[in-house]
């Protein structure tokens, strides 16, 4: 009697072994499996051969852990007497799975899995033909998936640290929000725009004055700055060799390049492309001027970094703009509704 009592306990602890193993899968795609193979790689073919195999051995081990069970519950009522082995049966029953899902017991069970895994997925593929029988036993809940949407895809760039750097992944963020990102988001502002008057004369003083504002190109208007007739490019004024004083609209170029602040910032790099200017006015429904768009602020949101040339005094206009260092609309007395 205490032989089949230990028979049950063993054939019970063998019970939980098979609840607790869950097959090994691969970590690769299809895709990354065919590329792999076609790339001669040696490790890769084991990795098919498990993924080939998985549902297999899966059905197999549902069969196994449902024919143990019944041999439990057998064994139990034959060493146990009827009424404290059908207690036994019942209490077994009810508590394999949670004893199952142990950390500890899953492990060892794992453990023990993978010491046999070689020879058992060999035996399992030289007998294809009958162990696909059991794939109608199990569900399995792995079927062709595909990325549905950018969000998804995002969110699988990110868990991929090993494949991908952090600049990588920023990269590709920044690339397919791209197309999504207004004009009016990325522009310099109009409270932070340095604008020089038509008739300004281009001497010493004005020219130092235009080099420490740390911009490049500047709007040169007409009578405001809803009236932009030209750009200054202040490497243009470095390369005259005359002392002869200018005036701005002398010097600028023209025609003026305007684009709306509602556009994208891929339909704007299209522009640039196109008109082979490196800034654009950014205007308004009423045609009147609310910032300065550049292609470095374009290829900027398209990177996801920073471009500073030499040129540049603050790395972030925007930001500037928002401090208000030129006090606008704001007097000694004042009040925002």
């Amino acid at each position: 009697m205490f032989g089949l009592m230990l028979v049950t306990v063993v054939i019970y602890a063998l019970l939980i072994v098979l609840a607790s193993v869950v097959p090994n899968r691969s970590r690769y795609s299809v895709f990354e499996r065919t590329r792999r193979s076609k790339q001669g790689d040696k490790d890769i073919a084991w990795d098919i051969q498990r993924e080939d195999t998985a549902e297999d051995v899966a059905g197999v081990l549902r069969v196994l852990t449902a024919l143990v069970l019944v041999v439990f519950i057998l064994l139990a009522l034959t060493a146990f007497g009827w009424l404290m082995g059908a207690f036994v049966a019942v209490a077994g029953v009810l508590l394999y799975g949670t004893l199952a899902r142990l950390r500890p017991v899953h492990a060892t069970s794992q453990h023990l899995y993978e010491r046999l895994e070689h020879p058992s997925l060999h035996f399992v593929s030289q007998h294809r033909g009958v162990f696909k029988f059991f794939r109608s036993v199990l569900q399995s809940g792995q079927g062709d998936t595909y990325i549905a949407s950018r969000e998804e895809f995002l969110h699988t760039v990110e868990q991929l640290p090993m494949v991908l750097s952090k600049d990588e992944q920023k990269l590709i963020r920044y690339g397919l929000e791209f197309s999504s990102i207004s004009v009016e988001s990325v522009m310099t502002p109009r409270s932070v725009m340095d604008t020089v008057k038509h008739d300004e004369l281009l001497g010493p003083l004005i020219l130092d004055e235009l080099h420490q504002t740390g911009h490049s190109r500047f709007p040169v208007v007409e009578s405001d700055v809803d009236h932009v007739v030209g750009i200054l490019y202040i490497h243009n004024l470095l390369q005259l060799h005359d002392k002869k004083t200018h005036r701005a609209s002398e010097l600028m170029t023209t025609p003026v390049h305007y684009i709306h602040q509602d556009q994208t910032l891929d339909h704007a790099l299209a522009a640039f492309l196109r008109t082979h200017h490196h800034l654009f006015v950014v205007v308004n429904e009423y045609r009147e001027t609310v910032g300065i768009l550049t292609l470095e602020d374009t290829v900027e949101a398209l990177l996801g970094r920073k471009i500073v040339d030499e040129f540049d005094a603050h790395e972030d206009l925007r930001a500037v703009a928002a401090r208000n260092p030129r006090g606008n609309n704001e007097p000694a007395k004042h009040t925002d509704v």
